[in-house]
């Protein structure tokens, strides 16, 4: 069932393949230049790549080592930015970087690299970064493994803990700016007239019912699909070489740190995290090749067993084992495809935006993107659409838009207000604001319109049902899934919802017109989705994955 419905007639200025974040930004910032805009997309907003990330905005730190000047200069105005615009869901992030004997970094260089970003950085950031001596950390971070450790530093980068909130913010405010955005709508193929791209053919998921959106321009954002959307339509090299990133869920472990401690793996070299996360802990990320089924990606136990032996490793009280995995995440990044690279962290993560013509005039395909640079890749892409247009450069107004959940003057003001006059514990109300922002008034307003939907439907988190109906009527969210995963986001709980499921369902058939024979379907068709997170609660017996190489 897509969230709008679109006409057979539709003729607009801008068609876009694909409602992940970088979809989302370009329909956000194309309608606030006046750009008439559709969005299509075979599932929910930010249901693939966008929402298996590693939850960082990072400032670009590790482009140092490869000289990617421009895209750390990017990376830091849009993190800066995002401090701005968003700060209900981006936060100032402090980070150690341990330095031990025989990594490939030496502590020295890592301390270079630190002065070249806060130099680059400047009033941009929020902190310097500082040498921490081996006694310091030994006082400050008594669990860590000392063995071999030359010293550290303090890093301070920036977290979106709830990057699927990004997304659906995105979605609330390019439809406030006049975009449509059709959810469940598979596009089955291009409408290619000679040497022109028109537009798209489509099919509504749920009916089953054929049309076309007819534009001027057609933007590929599929993210790692962007391949399937053009074979055996449009003549085009290999674009994406997506590499695979997986991370493990775990509750709070012995010696477990209370800041994110980001460290060279012993056996490969790579950079990666241990981090706190809504009270537990995320280890991440693996940088594979992946020739895999883009639909199936899983995590292999092979990564699982790599990234909690690096976690042993550095810090030798945890002793942890498969089975204190309560999830793990997995997807594959959006790279430009690289012939012949022998180590994957080579490959470019910045983005560029390929223009067909003029064997295929009117298709644009957006290759790479990061959660971070989102919005500067929207901003590149209206820009080429408008060149392509023929019109005249439009100011971008994105920079200073904040999000729907920032639209006040003063945010720490309103988050101070909301706590102090909501009914519900200050937990709850922490909750709704770090979820919904300004937004979280809405569901106040919900729950006292209908006493009923002030009932807590999940215990773990406290939320309430006026989420859901909200999830629904005003978020987009068609699925349970949808609502559990994306909206409110009980399902990343240590069951992954599975306890809460029946009674959000339950509030769907009281409030959203739901029969009781859908919502038994949701929620087998819930249980389904979350195989792909091999789920403890779940006990499941994925297999270990098609990697060609183990990490």
């Amino acid at each position: 069932m897509p969230h709008h419905h679109a006409g057979r007639d539709d003729v607009v200025d801008l068609a876009v393949i694909g409602a992940g974040i970088n979809g989302l930004a370009v329909a956000r910032d194309a309608a606030a230049r006046g750009l008439r805009v559709v969005v299509v997309d075979r599932a929910d907003v930010g249901a693939g790549t966008s929402s298996t990330s590693s939850r960082l905005i990072h400032g670009g730190l590790k482009y140092l080592e490869r000289y990617d000047f421009t895209l750390v200069h990017e990376s830091i105005r849009e993190r800066h930015l995002l401090f701005r615009t968003a700060p209900h869901l981006v936060r100032d992030y402090p980070m150690l970087i341990p330095s031990y004997k025989g990594d490939s970094r030496p502590g020295p260089l890592i301390r270079l690299g630190l002065a070249a970003f806060d130099v680059m950085a400047m009033n941009r950031g929020r902190g310097i970064s500082r040498s921490v001596s081996v006694r310091k950390v030994a006082r400050r971070w008594p669990t860590l493994s000392r063995k071999g450790l030359r010293g550290a530093a303090l890093f301070h980068d920036a977290q979106v803990p709830w990057a699927e909130r990004l997304c659906v913010e995105l979605l609330l405010d390019a439809q406030r700016l006049g975009a449509r955005v059709l959810t469940y709508t598979t596009v089955t193929g291009l409408i290619v007239e000679g040497d022109q791209v028109r537009g798209l053919r489509i099919e509504d998921n749920a009916t089953g019912e054929r049309s076309e959106v007819r534009a001027a321009i057609t933007v590929n954002a599929a993210g790692p699909w962007i391949d399937r959307i053009l074979d055996g339509q449009v003549k085009s090299r290999r674009l994406n070489g997506g590499t695979k990133g997986s991370h493990i869920v775990v509750d709070p472990f012995p010696g477990a740190p209370d800041t994110c401690i980001f460290f060279e793996a012993a056996s490969d070299q790579r950079p990666i995290f241990v981090f706190p996360w809504q009270g537990r802990y995320v280890m991440g990320s693996t940088d594979l090749t992946y020739e895999g089924d883009l639909d199936e990606v899983v995590a292999s136990d092979a990564e699982i067993e790599y990234l909690l032996a690096e976690t042993n490793r550095i810090f030798p009280d945890a002793r942890l084992a498969p089975s204190d995995v309560l999830y793990s995440i997995a997807g594959v990044r959006p790279l430009p495809y690289t012939e012949g690279v022998s180590d994957n962290a080579k490959i470019s993560r910045g983005h560029t935006v390929l223009n067909h013509a003029p064997a295929y005039e009117g298709l644009l395909t957006v290759i790479g993107g990061k959660l971070t640079t989102h919005r500067a890749l929207a901003e590149d892409v209206t820009d080429e659409v408008l060149r392509v247009l023929g019109r005249r450069p439009r100011r971008c107004l994105t920079r200073e838009r904040s999000f729907p959940g920032a639209d006040t003057s003063d945010w720490k003001a309103f988050a101070q207000d909301f706590i102090r006059s909501s009914p519900l514990s200050g937990r709850q109300s922490r909750r709704l604001l770090t979820l919904y922002g300004v937004r979280a008034r809405r569901v106040l307003e919900l729950a006292a319109e209908d006493p009923s939907l002030a009932q807590v439907v999940d215990a773990e988190t406290g939320a309430l049902a006026a989420e859901v109906v909200m999830a629904v009527r005003e978020e987009g969210a068609v699925t349970l899934g949808d609502i559990l995963l994306r909206r409110i986001l009980v399902g990343l709980g240590a069951d992954m919802g599975l306890s809460a499921a029946p009674a959000c369902a339950d509030v769907a058939v009281r409030h959203l017109g739901w029969d009781e024979a859908r919502a038994r379907a949701e929620v087998a068709d819930y249980e389904a989705e979350l195989r792909r997170f091999r789920p403890r609660v779940l006990a499941t017996s994925t297999s270990s994955g098609s990697d060609r190489r183990t990490p």
